[in-house]
């Protein structure tokens, strides 16, 4: 066994090395004239965080020949993010935050210290660079509850003119999805180019129980959908590409990296004045004559603004922060997609991916000469199901299904169950022992929109000490009784003929520790089991909430701007007032966009979209 473990391992890390190597001559560097940027000491805009909102923002800003300063902490993207199956291996400190979930109480209780890593892009291009790749928008029904909830311009009709400008559609196009597309935006959006035999098992198994094959980023979400992706020629395509690399080459624009800010500043009027921030060792204050804007995402966008002044009084008290103004909702409000790991199908060799995919040479020379095979997209992450909520409108879905042509055995404990999924060792060993290096697949069951919310808090006043990220998952009922309810749709999907029977699906069936105490057939041992297995999905959002004036919690108004302060908006994830159903890097590139528009208009510049 350690033998097999060790000879994968070897022969994966040199092929892989070997394509890093091709990688870096065809990829080219960031090259950014830095001298310029410094010898400036005053811009109309300053943006910091370079990833699906910031680096947006900043990009469109540039266009009308305003002076933008785009500053990011993290350094270039490097040679492995643009492999799209190397997303697996991309939470390293030259890249990553290193930011921790908080040790919970109801949730997380098979991970080391009941905690888990929660990854940030530090790097240009954010989020986007490190991500899955997956583009989903989430539902109309999100963007309309946005607006019903006092956010006029964020309703469904209003958000798609973003989603389509920033997108250059390449998948199918069909009658009936053709007008929900966009073609010629910097974001290219596409299918798949290799896909394992059971990539059409799933959809098969979900028209066996009743679900159309859909287009979730068009008309109605409700079905089983072949993921749209964002990479380009086989590329990862993500916002450093589309936006910052196009908008460097004006003269106009501004990238400063790894610079870090540290604060916020503010004349005795509450008039952002600008901004201090961390570079090449020393610290430099740089001057903005018209507005900042903080993307640094939804755990170090709350993070700045408290150690700005700007906050809960009471817990900027706590830490001796002068208060500029008095934010309640600044850091809580906090969401996040919660999934379910663990339950696990083998099945007949040659059904998925396996320890050597990555590792055959076949597959290696595939991807430097044609851009394909399964480098070439996401490991394994192949279809997800949108599945209906049980109450009020069934075309919003309470449920989303993913569905991975691997399972957590198949390196034989090596790296993907506990090192990168981040499940307690001896738990691992002892629930998976009897299928390691076998080949399977996974059912993800994730809430859609969960009920339970959390905080992010201040560890001190130093911006060196990372913040406490506290979700509080399945602190609220509801949230594990949706779960249980995923729990039976994947265990009906696992027993689908398409599965079943052409693959010869078994599921395992092991009791997991920690909860052999509970008969398996009942509710409560399922409800135990995602107690346990239950983790994040990396999709924090919320902590700047969008709200209107009567609402004590919102942190910026409909069109992003701080409360209670002049000159400062959030361009984020972290102004979503609730999660939208899906992978959240669309939705914070829209926000971009039609951030964008509005800071034109505010600035007198007629926008058409």
């Amino acid at each position: 066994m350690c033998f097999l473990r060790y000879k994968s391992l070897m022969i994966f890390t040199n092929f892989t090395e070997y394509l890093l190597h091709t990688i870096k001559k065809v990829c080219g560097k960031y090259e950014y004239n830095q001298s310029i940027i410094l010898k400036r000491k005053c811009h109309l805009i300053i943006v910091f965080g370079s990833g699906s909102g910031g680096g947006v923002v900043a990009a469109r800003l540039s266009e009308e020949g305003w002076r933008v300063l785009l500053l990011e902490a993290g350094g270039p993207p490097t040679a492995e993010t643009y492999i799209p199956a190397l997303h697996l291996t991309l939470a390293q400190a030259e890249l990553d935050w290193g930011l921790y979930v908080h040790p919970q109480k109801n949730a997380m209780l098979a991970y080391n210290n009941n905690s888990n890593r929660l990854p940030r892009g530090r790097v240009a291009g954010g989020c986007s660079t490190v991500n899955y790749m997956v583009y989903v928008r989430g539902n109309r029904r999100d963007y309309d509850n946005w607006a019903s909830l006092g956010n006029p311009g964020w309703d469904y009709n209003t958000c798609l003119k973003y989603f389509k400008k920033s997108e250059d559609f390449q998948g199918r196009e069909t009658v009936e999805n053709a007008a929900y597309h966009g073609k010629g935006g910097p974001m290219t959006v596409v299918k798949k180019k290799w896909k394992p035999p059971l990539t059409d098992a799933f959809l098969k198994a979900g028209q066996q129980l009743g679900y159309n094959t859909v287009d979730a980023n068009a008309r109605e979400q409700i079905g089983f959908m072949e993921h749209d992706l964002t990479v380009r020629d086989g590329r990862r395509w993500g916002v450093a590409d589309a936006f910052i690399r196009p908008a460097n080459k004006r003269e106009n624009f501004h990238v400063v990296l790894k610079a870090t800010v540290t604060k916020i500043m503010f004349d005795e009027s509450k008039r952002t004045t600008g901004v201090i921030f961390e570079h090449e060792g020393s610290q430099k204050f740089v001057r903005v004559k018209r507005e900042v804007i903080l993307s640094a995402g939804a755990i170090q966008s709350p993070q700045l603004l408290m150690l700005s002044g700007i906050g809960p009084k009471e817990h900027l008290a706590e830490h001796g922060i002068p208060v500029v103004q008095d934010l309640p909702g600044v850091g809580s409000n906090l969401q996040d997609h919660l999934v379910l790991l663990g339950p696990t199908w083998t099945t007949r060799a040659g059904s998925g991916l396996n320890a050597f995919t990555l590792a055959n040479p076949v597959n290696v020379k595939d991807y430097i000469i044609n851009r394909d095979g399964p480098y070439s997209g996401p490991f394994g992450i192949e279809v997800s199901a949108f599945i209906e909520g049980r109450e009020g409108d069934t075309n919003w879905p309470e449920l989303i299904m993913a569905f991975l042509a691997f399972s957590p055995v198949i390196d034989y404990g090596l790296f993907i169950g506990p090192h990168y999924a981040g499940l307690n060792q001896e738990i691992y060993n002892e629930y998976y022992k009897d299928i390691l290096g076998t080949e399977g697949f996974n059912i993800v069951t994730i809430i859609a929109r969960p009920k339970s919310h959390g905080t992010v808090r201040l560890k001190s006043s130093n911006i060196k000490d990372l913040p406490i990220v506290d979700p509080k998952y399945l602190s609220h009922p509801d949230d594990i009784k949706t779960l249980l309810r995923g729990v039976r749709f994947a265990l009906a999907v696992g027993e689908t003929p398409a599965l079943k029977e052409e693959f010869q699906a078994k599921f395992h069936d092991k009791l997991l520790p920690g909860c052999v105490h509970e008969d398996p057939r009942t509710d409560a041992y399922w409800m135990c089991y995602i107690r346990h297995m239950a983790s994040t999905q990396y999709h924090p959002v919320g902590t700047c909430k969008m709200g209107p004036q009567s609402d004590p919690y919102s942190v910026v108004d409909h069109r992003l701007k701080v409360r209670g302060v002049t000159g400062l908006r959030v361009v984020d994830a972290s102004i979503m007032p609730i999660i939208t159903s899906g992978n959240t890097n669309a939705p914070t590139i829209m926000i971009g966009e039609r951030a964008a528009d509005l800071i034109k208009e505010d600035w007198g510049i007629n926008v058409h979209c």
